[in-house]
């Protein structure tokens, strides 16, 4: 499957728990004042990449703990991602992190009508949410970039139909 991206990291410590492959989706509506990653705003930008050849370059890699998918929007191309997703789940032992400017419970709404985001959050274990709010941003913040921000047991959250924080 297709994908739109700004690019990827092989083995990143800074976008989740552990060395972790991280996938910079292109396409992002939120456009954040102070964003880290303006450059993956426009929806046209970027290169499209196979989700096989992704998936090929993570399960090459043993030091992995897990796979980002942080933006851009993640959540603006869910089928891709869900795809890679559920082949990470169904083959590996790894984790799926994943950051929006959604919040969690914007996108249970999303879910209801769209099936892809329904899928692709069935995949997420941990789901960073909520805009970037410049200010709100700290440097002492693990894995976020401002204090609105929170980290969720996805599939914990999504079990009990409310909010489970993750602590990291």
């Amino acid at each position: 499957m297709v994908i739109r991206i700004a690019g990827t990291v092989g083995e990143s410590i800074v976008d989740g728990p552990g060395i972790r492959y991280t996938i910079f989706t292109q396409g992002c509506p939120h456009h954040c004042e102070g964003c880290h990653n303006p450059e993956t705003h426009d929806f046209n930008g970027g290169k499209l990449a196979d989700t096989d050849k992704i998936y090929a370059h993570i399960i090459a890699d043993p030091l992995l703990k897990g796979v980002t998918f942080s933006g851009g929007e993640p959540f603006c191309q869910p089928a891709p991602l869900y795809d890679l997703g559920k082949k990470i789940k169904e083959n590996t032992k790894l984790d799926i992190m994943s950051y929006t400017g959604f919040t969690f419970e914007q996108l249970l709404e999303k879910a209801k009508t769209d099936e892809d985001i329904k899928n692709l959050l069935s995949v997420v274990d941990i789901l960073v949410d909520g805009r970037f709010v410049l200010a709100e941003r700290s440097l002492e913040l693990h894995f976020k970039g401002s204090r609105n921000q929170r980290i969720i047991d996805c599939q914990e959250s999504l079990k009990s139909g409310k909010v489970v924080i993750k602590e990291l």
